[in-house]
């Protein structure tokens, strides 16, 4: 394995677990990228960087982000927005693998890019569960600007450091899970009292 398929990896990890905050931020990420031209794609994938895609992308992903504002709103939206993860991680890591073969690169998009998503949308929709649950849904816009921005911050850092936003979202993963399995038991613990 060479350093370059390396990068290629921990990019489309690091964007791929962006994908689990908000789905269209890290497309965005990558469609500005490559149009500046910081970022290759893979042949099949140069469509990202056109102004078309950079332009739906950044309204989508703005009207995503404002929409997570609002609460039982953004518990809707967690409904599609875990498969929509999903293929979201997958095309994000599809799209970063540029010297693989079809066969590894698919492998590793729906594995590793669409695993690390739907793990990261799956534990953030139940951790919005809880808000809403405990909290009348009062905390949920502060858990939509923290996700946002964990999107945002992630999504640029794995375009300027991928090694470090790939190990950065690993650890984060698993932080993250531990954090909302803590607070799931808190919470049913304070229901049986």
């Amino acid at each position: 394995m060479t350093a370059e398929m390396i990068l290629s990896i921990c990019l489309g990890i690091g964007l791929a677990a962006s994908s689990g905050f908000r789905v269209f931020v890290p497309l965005f990420g990558m469609s500005l990228a490559n149009y500046f031209g910081i970022l290759p794609l893979g042949e099949s994938w140069l469509w990202l960087g056109s102004t078309t895609a950079l332009v739906i992308l950044v309204v989508a992903s703005i009207a995503e982000s404002m929409s997570y504002l609002v609460p039982f709103v953004d518990n809707l939206l967690d409904t599609i927005a875990v498969p929509l993860a999903g293929m979201a991680g997958t095309i994000a890591m599809a799209g970063s693998l540029t010297d693989m073969s079809p066969a590894m690169t698919w492998a590793l998009a729906i594995v590793a890019g669409g695993g690390a998503a739907a793990t990261i949308k799956t534990t953030t929709a139940g951790a919005r569960a809880v808000s809403t649950a405990t909290t009348a849904g009062v905390a949920n816009p502060v858990i939509g600007l923290a996700e946002t921005g964990t999107a945002i911050g992630l999504s640029a850092l794995t375009i300027f450091a991928p090694v470090l936003a790939g190990v950065v979202a690993v650890v984060g993963i698993v932080v993250f899970i531990w954090l909302v399995v803590k607070l799931k038991n808190r919470h049913k613990a304070s229901e049986s009292v």
